[in-house]
């Protein structure tokens, strides 16, 4: 719970002020033994903490995802097998899973998503990570618009969705083999450019390291870049980018 919502719910009168209180007290993180759930990030950062699912116990798995669901109201989930989203949906019927963006989730219905942010792809294959970008931003209250399959093997595509990028209050750009739609869009737009290099391409991309090295050295200007392929990452701070546009 944020710390408005808090204060809030006290002058309401929904909320005691012991009870507020003792929310207050509670230690910043909860421990669980296996885990220590941050329980004020949200109040620190403006966003809650969310699962990384790859590698971890089912039963570790479980309970951090009741415990987040009890504590926010919602809770989500990156890099989620088939297999954990089956074994999670046992306990949390609601639980929805998207199989491309490997996210599962449980989100607050009456949800507002605000802003625009433009997720844009090279081509089909880097949809995943894009995917992953923009639920994410969604999952944190962005709109997003989805600009798909507009690389430069065919730059009139991108030039026909140039006006919906450029509304944008910023741009995420998901690209493997060369990379080069990140600096393309870097000198189209005046808003913040945010490069996801992926792991797509032939044997010289090197797993996404050509990409990655093509953004870090892209002559564009206002071209910031994440790791390979994290595209969380880019939807997080893409977020944090559309909700200062929203405060101007």
């Amino acid at each position: 719970m944020e710390t408005k919502e808090l204060l809030e719910r006290i002058k309401a009168g929904t909320l005691s002020v012991e009870e507020g209180e003792k929310l207050l007290r509670r230690q910043p993180f909860e421990e669980m033994g296996y885990a220590k759930i941050d329980t004020h990030r949200k109040i620190r950062s403006g966003f809650s903490e969310v699962i990384f699912c790859s590698g971890k116990a089912d039963e570790h798995l479980l309970r951090i995802f009741e415990r987040i669901y009890k504590d926010e109201g919602e809770v989500m989930g990156t890099r989620a097998s088939q297999e954990q989203y089956e074994m999670i949906r046992k306990s949390f019927p609601e639980t929805v899973y998207d199989p491309v963006s490997r996210i599962i989730k449980i989100e607050k219905k009456e949800k507002k998503k605000r802003g625009n942010i433009a997720v844009c792809t090279a081509g089909t294959a880097d949809i995943a990570v894009a995917e992953e970008a923009a639920q994410t931003a969604e999952f944190f209250g962005s709109y997003v618009n989805r600009i798909y399959d507009v690389g430069v093997a065919g730059i009139h595509r991108l030039f026909a969705k140039l006006e919906m990028i450029q509304a944008a209050n910023c741009v995420v750009a998901v690209a493997g083999m060369e990379g080069a739609l990140a600096s393309v869009l870097g000198g189209l737009v005046d808003k913040p450019v945010i490069a996801v290099p992926t792991s797509v391409g032939y044997g010289a991309s090197m797993h996404g390291l050509s990409a990655l090295l093509t953004m870090i050295n892209s002559c564009a200007n206002g071209i910031s870049v994440v790791n390979i392929d994290n595209g969380y990452g880019a939807g997080y701070i893409a977020t944090q980018i559309n909700r200062l546009g929203i405060r101007e």
